[in-house]
């Protein structure tokens, strides 16, 4: 479960980034230049990039805390799973 700290800074996050892809929209219906256009999704990538890092490492850190990482093969693999999409 995230603290309301930690839940909040990720919701201004998205809120950051539902901002950066409406301009984007704003930006091709404006006739934009692609290169211009190519480096803000370059920027939401990364910020969606970051932003899951940081949900999964506050997903690892919690399920070690808990005890829902319980060790076993199908614990492991589910993390590994997590770790390799993200």
């Amino acid at each position: 479960m995230l603290s309301d700290t930690v839940r909040d800074d990720l919701i201004k996050r998205l809120r950051r980034i539902e901002g950066q892809t409406k301009g984007i929209q704003r930006m091709l219906l404006d006739g934009r230049e692609c290169r211009e256009i190519l480096t803000q999704l370059t920027s939401v990538r990364s910020a969606t990039q970051s932003l899951s890092a940081e949900l999964l490492r506050h997903h690892i850190r919690g399920c070690l805390e808990d005890g829902s990482c319980d060790g076993t093969q199908q614990g492991l693999d589910e993390l590994i799973t997590l770790l390799l999409r993200a």
